[in-house]
């Protein structure tokens, strides 16, 4: 599985951006993906994850009622609609997909190594 995001960029707090990531390759076998952040000197972070082929979305706290991960099958993509952004949400941010149907709790979904395949980055930065 092939993954490359796009969509980041510079906004003004209070702004808005979209995501994407664009999943090709064996994307039949993906049964979860994920969007991760790393900002410069921290470790990389859970944002939101979606299953695939079924409902049930999760989010870190800190974003909940701010963004919005959403996917379409039939493209392929997995979306990040992020709202009323701060600059603490400056960073890197990462799309994931793992293969395995085996059940995850939220700790296992927000946990890094949990995904085997990921793509190579979009920077958000968000100016104050």
């Amino acid at each position: 599985v092939q993954l490359q995001a796009s969509g980041g960029g510079l906004v003004q707090t209070g702004g808005s951006l979209r995501l994407s990531c664009a999943a090709s390759g064996r994307t039949f076998s993906v049964a979860i993906v994920a969007w991760f952040r790393q900002a410069p000197g921290k470790e990389r972070e859970f944002v939101a994850s979606s299953r695939w082929r079924s409902s049930g979305t999760y989010y870190t706290d800190s974003v909940k009622g701010r963004f919005t991960i959403s996917r379409d099958n039939a493209k392929n993509t997995v979306n990040l609609q992020m709202n009323s952004l701060k600059p603490e949400v400056t960073a890197v941010y990462y799309c994931a997909a793992d293969t395995s149907l085996a059940p995850r709790s939220f700790t296992r979904l927000s946990n890094r190594y949990e995904y085997e395949y990921w793509g190579q980055g979009t920077l958000v930065t968000v100016s104050s």
